[in-house]
């Protein structure tokens, strides 16, 4: 599929309800107020919701328009955008484990990843992937920045893949470069099996325009001096097979577009947003409890001064004696007190509820979020308290270990071809990091009790304490603790092992001393 033709509506008019969906997530994980007023806005003139003429539905929190001449005093909590960052966290909080099967190829892409910040790169993919509903890896090369492959992340908003019966055959990928009044110059990348195709366009905020030469803009002239000049123009060879971009879905399926293949946000159904709105409302009306539980005194007119004609009166809180009064000392009259209570515990417990259930809804568990017991607990029982959050990982997990996975042979295929290495690619095994591991002293108590039963070798003992260990490290670390404990005789699991019951001793298979 080539780039798109001149003068066609963009973005295309088959994207353009989820584009505005995603606009909607966009806002309440940025968490800007002028967002949020703009998005619902918006939706109000689309749905011609009015509170003031009595039509339709009153207003929701954010629908309703700014305040003229005074403060917009609405707060926001970000509490969307803690639950993005949790769900990167729950993901990458460790580096994921790339294992190859040649030393070589581990070597190289150890390197690559190391200096590619890689470990950055997904939580920055996997935070926006959850608030967006999906996000690509894009690999590129640039010689005049460094001698290997270059790794991005790329927004779903700014993407346009293609699937054949679920298999991504092409990804589009646009960036405005230049916007002045309605005139936009935008840049358009096309990855297809093995090409690259760059075009830069004229246009409006809703049509594509004419395509113009890429030297027009200095953002995209360098890409001019990459092209293959046998190409059809347009065009850079990468020398791989497939594709130099994999997607990336956050879930699916998505409930509000069911034929979409992009994926869904974490917060996509209106439930969530709607919790999102009242917890919203919640500490607005929080704070303005404690904006009006100010202290005030009412003065009755004989204590207030005159400043003169015109200027008004003021009230001297430092004065110690005023002109008296003809009343009675327990009558009330004089200077007033006037304090308003602040509703701590209905608002805090509204809160709790709503951002609870945000959460929940979302498909993670309260604990995730520390709206749980915060009793000191086990590994096992924060296993138990967080089964929702350790699933919709699991979920996600599904989708990036084999985008993962084909990336990163892509990214070795590419930096051979590229000329950075002559390490042959392949496909490694990828496994996500635990989120929740055990502390020391339970994994102690397991082994002793293992060892009391005789259940568990040596060598599995020392697998279980140390997981990550490979297999030389596991053997020195087993012979080193059967020498301490008795030249090799104090591990009767042991398959072959020195000692009593082994050849070569008395009682065992060997032959018999004299």
């Amino acid at each position: 599929m080539p780039l798109p033709d001149n003068n066609v509506p963009w973005p295309p008019p088959k994207l353009l309800p989820q584009l505005a969906d995603m606009q909607v997530d966009d806002a309440w994980y940025s968490g800007d107020k002028a967002k949020l007023r703009r998005v619902y806005a918006l939706q109000d003139i689309g749905t011609g919701h009015s509170e003031r003429d009595g039509s339709g539905r009153p207003w929701r929190f954010w629908e309703r328009p700014r305040p003229v001449g005074r403060r917009d005093g609405r707060l926001h909590v970000p509490l969307a955008a803690d639950i993005a960052a949790k769900s990167a966290a729950l993901l990458f909080s460790e580096a994921p484990t790339f294992t190859f099967e040649t030393a070589a190829a581990q070597k190289r892409w150890d390197e690559i990843a190391e200096a590619c910040g890689l470990d950055c790169v997904l939580r920055e993919a996997a935070e926006v992937t959850s608030a967006l509903g999906g996000g690509a890896l894009r690999a590129t090369w640039n010689t005049a920045l460094a001698q290997r492959v270059l790794i991005t992340a790329v927004h779903a908003d700014s993407v346009l893949p293609d699937w054949s019966f679920g298999v991504l055959t092409g990804v589009t990928i646009w960036r405005e470069v230049q916007r002045e009044g309605d005139t936009v110059l935008r840049h358009l990348e096309r990855h297809e099996p093995g090409t690259v195709l760059h075009g830069l366009y004229e246009g409006t905020s809703t049509n594509l325009g004419m395509k113009i030469p890429l030297t027009e803009h200095p953002d995209t002239a360098g890409i001019a001096d990459t092209l293959d000049p046998e190409g059809p123009g347009d065009t850079i060879k990468t020398g791989v097979p497939g594709l130099t971009c994999v997607y990336v879905p956050n879930m699916r399926p998505n409930r509000k577009f069911r034929q979409s293949m992009l994926g869904r946000s974490d917060w996509q159904s209106d439930g969530v947003r709607d919790l999102f709105m009242s917890l919203d409302e919640t500490y607005t009306s929080w704070m303005r409890d404690i904006r009006l539980a100010k202290a005030r005194l009412v003065a009755p007119d004989g204590y207030l001064r005159s400043e003169g004609i015109g200027k008004g009166v003021s009230f001297d809180d430092d004065q110690e004696i005023w002109t008296g009064i003809n009343a009675s000392p327990t009558s009330g009259e004089g200077l007033t007190l006037v304090q308003f209570g602040i509703r701590v515990a209905e608002h805090e417990q509204s809160w709790r509820s709503f951002s609870r259930k945000a959460v929940e809804s979302a498909g993670y568990s309260a604990q995730s979020f520390g709206l749980g017991d915060s009793t000191a607990i086990t590994a096992t029982e924060v296993l138990a308290q967080e089964r929702s959050s350790l699933l919709t990982k699991g979920q996600k997990g599904g989708y990036w270990v084999p985008a993962l996975a084909q990336f990163a042979e892509t990214v070795l295929q590419l930096d051979r071809a590229q000329g950075f290495s002559t390490v042959p690619a392949e496909r490694p095994r990828v496994e996500l990091a635990d989120s929740v591991t055990e502390d020391r002293q339970t994994t102690a108590t397991t082994l002793e009790l293992l060892t009391r039963a005789q259940a568990a070798s040596v060598e599995t003992r020392v697998r279980i304490l140390n997981p990550e260990w490979d297999d030389t490290a596991v053997k020195e670390e087993t012979e080193r603790i059967l020498k301490e404990t008795g030249a090799l005789v104090a591990d009767p699991m042991m398959t072959g092992a020195e000692g009593p019951g082994a050849p070569g001793f008395p009682g065992g298979g060997g032959e018999e001393a004299d």
